[in-house]
């Protein structure tokens, strides 16, 4: 299984540790691809914005899964997941409890797991491969 990790991300990595986190969690149901991570490979790569969304589509199309942290909103996990949708690539959300989660968006996914302790993050995902296509 694929899986495609959509996640806000921050200038300067702030939040390089969590990404980490959650892709090691994910890794165990299947390869994990986060943009920022690997194609971007943490800034050291830097593309224009068609080219960007160019891979970032290419990388969604070549997925089982699409898992989207919902920690913080995104305009581009916005668009990642409308445009996972729109080619019926099986979403799901997870979230710290007490996030923000749309009715929008919880009317695309097939899945939302709200998750306590970041760190323990993979026994929340048991069974998440369930839902690839």
């Amino acid at each position: 299984m694929r899986i495609f990790l959509s996640i806000k991300h921050h200038a300067y990595h702030a939040n390089r540790e969590r990404i980490q986190t959650i892709a090691r969690a994910l890794e165990r149901f299947g390869a994990t691809i986060c943009i920022v991570r690997d194609i971007e490979c943490w800034g050291e790569l830097h593309f224009d914005a068609d080219e960007l969304m160019r891979r970032t589509f290419a990388e969604i199309d070549s997925s089982n899964l699409v898992v989207i942290d919902l920690t913080e909103k995104g305009v581009g996990v916005g668009i990642e997941a409308g445009y996972a949708h729109a080619k019926g690539i099986p979403i799901v959300v997870i979230a710290p409890r007490g996030a923000d989660i749309s009715t929008t968006l919880r009317g695309i996914v097939r899945a939302v797991i709200v998750y306590d302790d970041l760190e323990k993050l993979g026994e929340n995902l048991i069974g998440i491969e369930n839902y690839a296509r």
